[in-house]
């Protein structure tokens, strides 16, 4: 019952500072301009009289870079919305007229992450459908194993909300957000290394990005994400960001799990344990 209320409370409180309706606006305008981005990409190719094959992978590499945008935005919202959930309440001390309830400490941040993890959800689920849409009303295109790649970019999202809130048990907000966005972007750099290293025949390269991996998966599952909903002509090709000499493997999805899992429990312990 005490996960449940501080789940409640954690989404009201996120919809009084106006967090949820300045997200949900930037998403429509995003959408907005999207659709009529996708609406003069298919009108200037049906005027140039381009093949219906071409035109479809030209459409549908636009539909990806839907997705990209998709990625890169709910991920800044959800490091947004969870970096001053745990570190800001211990600094101002707010945390103090929660954890003297009786409710335990893990129930205060399980509650917490739960309340998180149903706004980025629906936020990721609006985007998606929104881009899915776009695609097939205005572009004729449909991405491939849609719910697979939507859900591993909610698995990413969920990887680095944990994260967040694992360091915001240790960090004050400010540093939070340092610490979570450098990882981020360490796996970001990390899977272009590793891009590079496959197309210039460098193991040395390749190795080096998936060691960056192994620090921060997040970015591997969009790697996977993006491989799964490309079209099978760019899965086929034998270099380029979707092709499957550069996918990430299954292995590392359940890589990605096990390394969230492992993140809520340690900050479950370490927030049990710290003095407030």
């Amino acid at each position: 019952m005490g996960v449940w209320i501080m789940a409640r409370v954690t989404f009201r409180e996120a919809a009084r500072k106006k967090l949820l309706w300045s997200a949900f606006l930037g998403g429509i305008a995003f959408l907005i301009l999207f659709a009529t981005g996708m609406h003069f990409q298919y009108k200037s190719l049906e005027t140039r009289a381009v093949a219906p094959f071409l035109r479809y992978q030209l459409v549908n590499g636009f539909l990806q870079v839907g997705f990209y945008a998709i990625d890169l935005l709910t991920v800044i919202m959800t490091v947004l919305a969870s970096v001053d959930t745990i570190s800001g309440e211990i600094s101002s001390g707010t945390i103090h007229a929660i954890a003297t309830k009786p409710i335990g400490r893990w129930q205060i941040l399980v509650g917490k992450w739960m309340g998180l993890v149903g706004m980025v959800v629906a936020y990721v689920a609006l985007l998606f459908v929104g881009v899915v849409a776009v695609g097939y009303f205005i572009g004729s295109v449909l991405p491939h194993n849609p719910i697979r790649g939507a859900l591993l970019i909610i698995l990413e999202c969920l990887l680095v909300l944990t994260v967040t809130l694992l360091s915001g048990t240790w960090f004050s907000s400010l540093t939070n957000g340092v610490v979570v966005l450098g990882l981020h972007g360490l796996a970001f750099i990390g899977g272009w290394i590793e891009q590079i290293g496959e197309f210039t025949n460098s193991q040395s390269l390749v190795n080096l990005g998936i060691l960056s991996s192994l620090i921060m998966p997040s970015e591997s599952l969009w790697r996977r994400a993006i491989f799964e909903m490309q079209s099978p002509v760019a899965r086929s090709l034998p270099v380029g960001p979707f092709s499957q000499a550069i996918a990430p493997s299954l292995t590392m999805v359940g890589y990605a799990a096990v390394y969230l899992i492992s993140s809520l429990a340690l900050a479950i312990r370490h927030f049990d344990q710290r003095d407030l």
